[in-house]
């Protein structure tokens, strides 16, 4: 795949015209990456019209020579990577206005903006969503990892059902799925598995738990691979014996609601109007109140990311992003069912990434 850095990197210098800034300090890890492929975990990238600089520690003196190569300018920092800051914020030749994103930056770390920043030289501004407006639209290369992520996911799923029966915990199937998920290829886990069942399953965040999974529950499964530093996000809800008529029944109304949300939602539409099209359906069904999150979010180097998919979101979804589209009901103490496929929003409309039946599976108890 072509690299596009150079490219993001050029496009973050046009911003800072666009912003009225000086310069630009980057801290999140997902948007030095995007930006730099540093994939280390203490970093500073700061960013002016003349020059790049990514600032590390003395872990990481090999591999960001491998990963950013002569992108940017590299900085070594032997004791404090602050240190490192100021001295090249000191080579600004008069008063500079820098702009930081403001979701990534902690209250102490502003305090040393405060407390560092050679009294009034340097005006700090908080820019919320440089990088991370730049991250909504995916192009075909970080598509394709998306994508890989989405098969290893589903693969996984596929072969830990096949070891998953009654008398056995949570925590173990938990196990189960993550050894899946490595032995496909996965790099890391990008969020805590959920390993939920019976009436736990109406528990919609819920931590795998050391329950016993007994013949005819609810078994809810939410998780993801990583590949490239890209995630995939996965959702099935499975029976564990047989299903009931009243199981049956609910679950078909998250499926066509999962497979309307997939097909109808596009590129220009807002994120209130996205997540209506499953909303609705599942509100006729009577069982609105029992659908109390949003349909979805943006996926990429994060698991959650821009744009939303939600009651509450009035912008229109960009062309190019990838979203989870991820319907459910939820009865406390019967159980609860979510159906999340990810789906990449193409000029062309929807397409699939999650290759994974829809059908209610019964797994042998």
């Amino acid at each position: 795949m072509p690299d596009r850095r150079s490219a993001r990197a050029a496009r973050l210098v046009d911003a800072l015209t666009e912003h009225h800034l000086d310069a630009l300090l980057v801290t999140g890890r997902a948007n030095i990456r995007y930006i730099t492929g540093f994939s280390g975990s203490s970093a500073l990238l700061l960013v002016t019209a003349r020059d790049s600089v990514l600032i590390t520690d003395f872990r990481y003196q090999t591999q960001v020579g491998a990963e950013v190569g002569d992108l940017v300018r590299v900085r070594v920092e032997a004791t404090s990577l602050w240190d490192g800051l100021w001295a090249e914020l000191g080579q600004f030749p008069g008063r500079a206005v820098i702009g930081f994103g403001s979701a990534h930056v902690t209250h102490r770390e502003f305090q040393r903006f405060l407390d560092d920043a050679a009294g009034a030289r340097w005006q700090w501004r908080p820019q919320g969503d440089i990088v991370e407006g730049m991250r909504e639209s995916k192009d075909e290369g970080e598509v394709a990892l998306i994508e890989q992520a989405a098969g290893m996911a589903t693969r996984a799923l596929a072969n830990a059902l096949q070891q998953v029966r009654a008398g056995i915990t949570e925590l173990e199937i938990a196990g189960i799925l993550e050894k899946a998920l490595r032995d496909e290829g996965s790099e890391a886990h990008p969020f805590e598995t959920i390993v939920a069942s019976g009436p736990r399953s109406a528990l919609p965040h819920a931590r795998a738990s050391r329950r016993v999974v007994e013949s005819g529950d609810l078994l809810l499964l939410d998780f993801g691979a990583e590949y490239g530093g890209y995630c995939s996000d996965v959702t099935r809800t499975v029976v564990v014996g047989r299903a009931s008529d009243e199981v049956r029944g609910l679950y078909d109304i998250v499926r066509v609601a999962n497979e309307r949300a997939a097909r109808a939602v596009h590129a220009g539409m807002t994120g209130s109007d996205a997540d209506a099209v499953a909303r609705d359906y599942i509100s006729a069904a009577g069982f609105g109140g029992d659908f109390g999150h949003s349909l979805g979010h943006g996926i990429g180097l994060e698991v959650h990311e821009a744009p939303r998919l939600a009651r509450t979101a009035a912008a229109k979804l960009p062309a190019d992003t990838v979203v989870t589209i991820e319907p459910g009901i939820y009865r406390p103490e019967w159980g609860g069912v979510r159906i999340e496929d990810d789906v990449y929003l193409s000029a062309d409309g929807p397409r699939l990434l999650t290759d994974f039946t829809h059908e209610l599976l019964e797994l042998s108890a």
